[in-house]
């Protein structure tokens, strides 16, 4: 499987469990069968993406709430866009996958699964987010 469709599947899984408050073990076996995910390496993969926004939950929602525009709140983000931003930095910062990459790929699944606005916003967060962890010397290109 490509790597942008395991992405795909993990903006998925983020999604479910942003709307399902619930990042259990039972949600991500549920979501690997529903979705026929049989594959070790995306199931690695997707597991990975889960179990790291848990553990890293505050940093990432901090870092979030720090870029967003005075008066916004996380709580005013919608479900597909904080669910496609938690993915870009999660893979920009701990996955090591160029910023470059983890923008252009998220910036398409929101014109695929978002409204209008939401490619403008998660770029322009995903920029701010970039700048603050000086990201911006990462040259390496996947």
């Amino acid at each position: 499987m490509q790597r942008s469709a395991m992405r795909e599947l993990a903006f998925q899984l983020i999604y479910g469990i942003e709307i399902q408050k619930e990042p259990s073990e039972e949600v991500l076996i549920l979501f690997f069968e529903n979705n026929n995910v049989f594959e070790k390496e995306v199931r690695e993969y997707l597991t990975k993406i889960k179990d790291g926004l848990e553990e890293h939950k505050v940093e990432i929602d901090e870092l979030i709430s720090h870029n967003l525009k005075e008066n916004w709140s996380l709580n005013r983000i919608s479900k597909i866009n904080i669910s496609l931003i938690k993915v870009a930095i999660f893979e920009m910062l701990y996955l090591d996958l160029p910023y470059k990459i983890a923008i252009n790929e998220v910036v398409e699944l929101a014109k695929k699964y978002a409204d209008d606005q939401a490619p403008i916003f998660i770029n322009g967060i995903l920029a701010s987010v970039v700048k603050e962890k000086n990201l911006d010397g990462d040259i390496n290109e996947n």
